[in-house]
């Protein structure tokens, strides 16, 4: 009986302040997007507008690493019993993609657009059932800088 009122408490805490921390975390998020909402993002290969005025490109990249909280974790096993969706992993991802996208941008907030925008996603956990796994995503994207009429092309 001691060990259900033990799980029952670790599942609750997890829910509360794993609830919590994403909360914040969505809150940052999308305080940071409407920051960069005039840096237009896309993964098309051309450039958008005029090309005649760029003065230089760069690889940019943002990466975040996230971790699955216990109650994540517990759900997710349920669901795999009973099969179906795992909307605690979804949102995890959602997370986890806005934030290397953001972190990209942060990388290079004076350009002017970024194109060929790429998204990878990677598990990492040892194999361990015992452990908490966590996961990973990589932006990466080509970073486009208009040259100014009143500024000098950067040297490279």
């Amino acid at each position: 009986m001691e060990n259900i009122a033990v799980i029952v408490i670790l599942v609750s805490l997890g829910y509360f302040f794993g609830r919590m921390a994403e909360n914040k975390h969505y809150q940052s998020i999308r305080e940071r997007e409407q920051a960069f909402l005039s840096l237009p993002t896309t993964s098309t290969k051309k450039p958008m507008g005029n090309i005649d005025h760029i003065s230089h490109v760069q690889l940019v990249h943002g990466n975040v690493v996230i971790s699955v909280d216990y109650f994540k974790r517990f759900l997710a096993t349920l669901r795999n019993i009973f099969g179906g969706p795992i909307q605690a992993y979804e949102t995890l991802l959602d997370r986890a993609r806005r934030e290397a996208v953001l972190r990209l941008k942060e990388s290079c907030p004076d350009a002017n657009q970024i194109i060929n925008l790429r998204l990878e996603t990677s598990s990492i956990s040892k194999g361990d059932s015992e452990r908490i796994g966590s996961v990973e995503v990589l932006a990466y994207g080509t970073a486009i800088y208009h040259q100014d009429s009143n500024a000098q092309a950067p040297i490279l």
